[in-house]
């Protein structure tokens, strides 16, 4: 069976309380059905605001995923108001977003901008998952995961075709020598598998399909199957 990475993007939903019911909700199903998580690294990016809150009860119930951020400040500790540094959520986050399209239609995030977020977040220890809508859109060689998400398929209901999403990203592997992608851009429970079934797709990154527990699981469970 394939390993997959299915990493969860939260964007900006959930408070604390509403992230702690979705984590046991998910963790009520994995009592009963573990066999959901096999041959899969699960990602969860949320809000700053549920970091800590998730992390101690990942932990209080043992549950084999890992937390991650959306954002990260290009900056180390210091006088820059509002900012939050890779190493103030060490300990919390596993992983951190950089490159979101969102970010960089919404906060206009230049290249060098999240190349020093980048080096702020491997500084600390922690894995970049490092997203482009281009292939031709240049990777830090030191992100861990590149994440394809084509413009015109975030939050539309559109996707790409898996065929060319797989094609895309075993140019962006070879091109940045990055060794896992996902692909980003409207999955659902009813597509998933098959961007996973492409041999250049390692894993997608789920946006609002993500923030139900039940859909999320229903996600999971219809990657059963896949094969390598």
């Amino acid at each position: 069976m394939k390993h997959m990475y299915i990493a969860a993007n939260w964007k900006s939903n959930k408070t604390v309380s509403e992230s702690l019911e979705w984590l046991n909700s998910f963790a009520e199903k994995l009592s009963t059905d573990s066999a959901i998580l096999t041959s899969k690294d699960i990602i969860v990016c949320v809000p700053y605001t549920d970091l800590y809150a998730l992390s101690e009860m990942r932990h209080k119930l043992a549950l084999p995923i890992s937390l991650g951020a959306q954002d990260v400040s290009p900056f180390p500790d210091g006088a820059y108001t509002g900012q939050i540094s890779a190493r103030m959520i060490r300990g919390m986050a596993d992983w951190v977003i950089i490159g979101h399209s969102e970010r960089r239609k919404y906060f206009r995030e230049t290249e060098e901008e999240l190349n020093r977020k980048t080096e702020q977040v491997k500084k600390e220890g922690l894995r970049v998952i490092y997203c482009v809508s281009e292939a031709g859109m240049q990777v830090p060689p030191a992100a861990d995961i590149v994440a394809y998400e084509p413009l015109w398929a975030i939050g539309t209901g559109k996707t790409d075709t898996p065929e060319n999403a797989g094609r895309v990203l075993i140019t962006i592997k070879e091109k940045s020598g990055v060794g896992i992608s996902l692909y980003g851009g409207s999955v659902t429970s009813e597509n998933a598998a098959a961007f996973l079934s492409q041999p250049g797709i390692d894993g997608v990154l789920i946006g609002g399909a993500s923030l139900d527990a039940g859909k999320f699981l229903k996600l999971l469970e219809s990657l059963r199957d896949v094969a390598s």
